[in-house]
Parts: structure tokens; sequence; C-alpha cells
């Protein structure tokens, strides 16, 4: 991508800087370059560096670094650059319980704000996708890994988009008014966007099942928590896995034990394989969770 980057400033103590105008892995890898080269400059007074899915925002101490300097330094970042074409990143498996009962009394709770009150999120999901009914939307849901471009909103909950041809995106439009509940660790989808929540609340997202697997947790009771406590990270290249309601009562036990962990591969994800051959691509990463 040659497309300059646009700067804007948010109030006295965020400089924001949008990459493209639309989402792809093209401008994530060089929102990914260009932050990483600002970390490595370690300005003073540079107090949090934020990439999103097609940007980033920094915040900073203007008492300790002028906007304007901030500025500079940023886009000399920018000019010196190289875009990797590669990331050392990571698989995981993310068990799912599709068309379960938690969401499924929310949504019915809150049919007077979507698109559809006769139909289920998932039975709404699959008709406008061209599938022949919820078990084919979920199939194609889970059939190719996701890729996480970017973790906010609310702590922890990450927001990926599934690698597949641009012509292969499920896409779901928002409920036409918000939620004012969603239960904790529902799959939801906006757009061509999935989520997972990672905590209870109010939310515009269709929810299509939940996991067992808690993705943010102050107390890092597991293990794959104890690193840090918000788990997903930008880069993150998720496989969901349908799951019955018996294996996902044994999962919330074992979570509940303390002895529940994912399946979590160490993988290199290359951007020039994924363009040469985004069907069989993502298939072979899936397949190091085999």
């Amino acid at each position: 991508m040659n497309t300059p980057i646009r700067y804007s400033f948010g109030a006295d103590e965020h400089l924001f800087a949008e990459v493209s105008d639309s989402m792809s892995l093209e401008a994530f890898f060089k929102g990914m370059a260009v932050t990483r080269a600002v970390e490595h400059m370690a300005l003073d007074g540079v107090l949090d560096v934020c990439l999103a899915n097609a940007s980033f925002q920094i915040r900073f101490d203007p008492d300790r670094i002028a906007p304007q300097t901030l500025l500079d330094a940023v886009k000399s970042a920018e000019a010196g650059a190289v875009a990797e074409r590669s990331l050392h990143t990571r698989i995981i498996e993310i068990p799912v319980l599709y068309n379960d009962p938690w969401t499924y009394e929310t949504l019915m709770r809150f049919r007077d704000r979507h698109q559809d009150p006769l139909a289920t999120d998932l039975e709404y999901a699959a008709r406008i996708n061209g599938l022949a009914d919820v078990e084919a939307f979920i199939e194609a849901h889970s059939g190719a890994p996701w890729f996480v471009s970017m973790v906010g909103f609310v702590a922890g909950l990450p927001f990926m988009f599934q690698m597949v041809e641009r012509e292969r995106q499920l896409q779901v439009p928002k409920y036409l008014r918000p939620r004012t509940d969603t239960p904790k660790l529902t799959l939801g989808h906006g757009g061509c966007f999935g989520c997972i929540y990672s905590v209870r609340g109010a939310g515009g997202y269709q929810m299509f099942g939940v996991t067992p697997a808690p993705i943010y947790d102050p107390q890092q009771n597991l293990a794959y928590l104890k690193e840090h406590m918000v788990f997903f990270r930008p880069g993150d290249i998720v496989q969901f896995k349908p799951m019955s309601r018996e294996d996902y009562d044994h999962a919330v036990a074992e979570v509940d034990a303390g002895r529940f962990d994912l399946r979590i591969r160490p993988v290199e994800f290359s951007l020039d394989a994924f363009l040469a051959d985004p069907v069989g691509y993502p298939q072979s990463l899936s397949q190091v969770l085999a």
C-alpha cells in the first residue's frame, strides 16, 4: 500500500492515523509496521500505541512531547517502515456451542430491535447469506479460520474477519437498535466482522453461540491467561470448533476447577501465500491444530 496515512489529533492527548478507508490484510500489516517502528523509538511522552483494523492511535502526554514533534516522528517512522509480509503468530482453537439456550433467550427478549423479529439471529444470517439453513451457516462460519485485527472496545474483546475471498465473507448487519444485554463469551457478528464478547453487557452484533473459554480474566486463573489477563492480541488466528452441549458443560466445569486449557500452536502467517491461495492456505494453517 503506497497511499499516505492520514493523521489527525483528538483533543490534547491523542494522535489518530487512518491507514486505509477499508479493512484489508495489506492495511493491517502496514499499520503494524508503523506502530512497531514507533514503539522502537521509545519516545518520551508516548503512553500507549493501539493498533486497530485499518488505523492506529497514539496516546501521549503533551507536557512531555509536543504534538508536532510526535507527528513528525511518526511520519518519519512511516517513511522508513517496511511492511513485513509474514508474521510469527499463533493459531488458537476456540470451541463454540452454536445455537445455545442463553443467547437464544437473550435474542428473543430483543426481537423488537431486530430486522427479522420472526427469525433467530442464526436463521436470519443464513438466509441473507444465501445459505440453505442454520447448519450450513455454522459450517461456513467454522469452516475457515479468522484473523484478529484489533482488540478493544471493552477489555479483551477481539474483532476478527474470516480468512476467505471477499465474495465469501459472511455479512450480517447489526441490530437495528443495540441490546442492553449480551451474555458473556457470546460469538457476535456485525458487517463482516466477528467478535467474542469478553464480558456481559450491551451490544448490537448478531448472536450465534457461546464459548466456554474465558478470554479476559483479571484473576488469571487459567494457564493460558497467566501471562496476561487479556488473552487475544492483533495477528492471532482463530479456528472455531463446534461443540455439543455435553462437551460445553464439561468444559465449563473444567474452567471452574481451573483445569481448562486451549489448543494453541505457533504458526508463521504469510500474506503473499494467503493472497496467492485464499482457499488452500488458510486450510493448511488450520491443519496445524490437527
